[in-house]
C-alpha cells in the first residue's frame, strides 16, 4: 500500500477532506467526503450540521493554524477561534490603497472613506482601488503561511471567504474578470501550486466572476520580495510582468495574498494598463498596515 506523505501537523488531506488535518493514528473525513469517498448530498443544512457533528465525534478535525478542534464558527479547514481572531480591515479607509486609519472615525464612519493617505496623495497608485479582507498579523498571516508556505491549499476557502466578507461589493456587475498575480514558472513548480490563482477561482465561482490567469504572465524571475525594503521591492519587480491584449477596453480585478508595499500590484497594473485595461482594482486576503 502507498504511503501517504507526512507533515509535522499529521497525514496530509486527501481529495474529499477540505483540508482538515486529522490527528494521528485516526482518521477524519468532513461531510464532505469520508475515506476518500463522497458522502450523499444532504437534503438539508440541518442534516449536514448533524452528520459533521457525528463524525467530529469519532475523529476530531485539527485546525492547520493552531491544531484546536474545529468547533463552533468554524470556516473549514479553519477553526471558529482563528476565524473570529482576525482582525478585519475597518472603515475609515484611504479612498485608493484602502489604508485603514484607526482612530480616525468612529464605529458610524464605517463604510466611509476619508480621502487619500499621504502615500497615495504624493504619489496615486496606478490602480483604480484596492481592498483586503484583513490586518496582516496574527491568526490571519499563521493562515497565509500555512496556505502558502505549508501547502494547506483547502485554506483559500475561508481566505477567501474573508474577502468576500469585506469586499463583495467591489466585484460589481462592471467587472469581466478576475487576473490573479503570477508566480514565476520554477517557483510555482516548486511550491505545487499558485496561491493568487486558488483564492481567484473561489473568489470567482462565489461571485460569478470568469477567472483568467493567462492574461498576465512574469516575463522574468524576480527575488523574493520579503527581505526587501520598499525601494528594493519596486526595482526588484520592475518591467517583470506582461499582460495580453484580451484585456483592451476592460475592467478587470487583479487578485493576490498579501499587500504589503504595494509594489508587485502596482507592478501587475502597469502591464495590465499598458496593454490596454479600462480600470484595475486590486483585491488582497490581507494588508500590511
Amino acid at each position: 500500500m502507498k504511503s501517504e506523505p507526512v507533515t509535522e501537523s499529521g497525514i496530509e488531506p486527501r481529495p474529499g477532506f477540505h483540508g482538515c488535518v486529522r490527528a494521528p493514528p485516526g482518521a477524519r473525513a468532513s461531510a464532505g467526503g469520508l475515506g476518500g469517498l463522497a458522502s450523499p448530498p444532504m437534503k438539508s443544512d440541518t442534516a449536514r450540521a448533524w452528520v459533521l457533528a457525528a463524525i467530529d465525534l469519532v475523529f476530531p478535525a485539527l485546525c492547520p493554524v493552531c491544531s484546536a478542534a474545529l468547533g463552533a464558527g468554524r470556516r473549514d479547514p479553519l477553526c471558529g477561534a482563528c476565524w473570529r481572531a482576525i482582525e478585519r480591515v475597518r472603515a475609515p479607509l484611504c479612498e485608493l490603497c484602502g489604508l485603514p486609519f484607526p482612530g480616525f472615525g468612529t464605529p458610524a464612519d464605517e463604510g466611509t472613506l476619508v480621502g487619500r493617505c499621504q502615500a497615495c496623495a504624493t504619489a496615486p497608485p496606478p490602480f483604480a482601488w484596492a481592498r483586503a479582507g484583513g490586518i496582516y498579523a496574527g491568526a490571519l498571516r499563521d493562515a497565509i503561511h500555512a496556505f502558502k508556505f505549508g501547502g494547506k491549499q483547502p485554506l483559500a476557502r475561508p481566505l477567501a471567504g474573508l474577502v468576500l466578507e469585506q469586499a463583495r461589493a467591489w466585484l460589481s456587475a462592471g467587472v469581466a474578470a478576475l487576473v490573479p498575480v503570477p508566480l514565476a514558472p520554477a517557483r510555482e513548480r516548486e511550491r505545487g501550486f499558485n496561491q493568487a490563482l486558488l483564492l481567484a477561482e473561489r473568489l470567482g465561482a462565489e461571485a460569478g466572476v470568469a477567472v483568467r490567469p493567462r492574461w498576465l504572465r512574469r516575463t522574468r524571475p524576480t527575488a523574493p520580495q520579503a527581505d526587501l525594503t520598499a525601494v528594493e521591492r519596486s526595482r526588484n519587480v520592475r518591467g517583470a510582468f506582461a499582460a495580453t491584449p484580451a484585456v483592451r477596453g476592460l475592467e478587470v480585478v487583479l487578485v493576490d495574498d498579501v499587500f504589503t508595499t504595494g509594489a508587485t500590484v502596482a507592478e501587475c497594473v502597469r502591464a495590465l494598463r499598458a496593454a490596454g485595461a479600462r480600470r484595475v482594482g486590486v483585491l488582497t486576503v490581507a494588508r500590511v498596515v
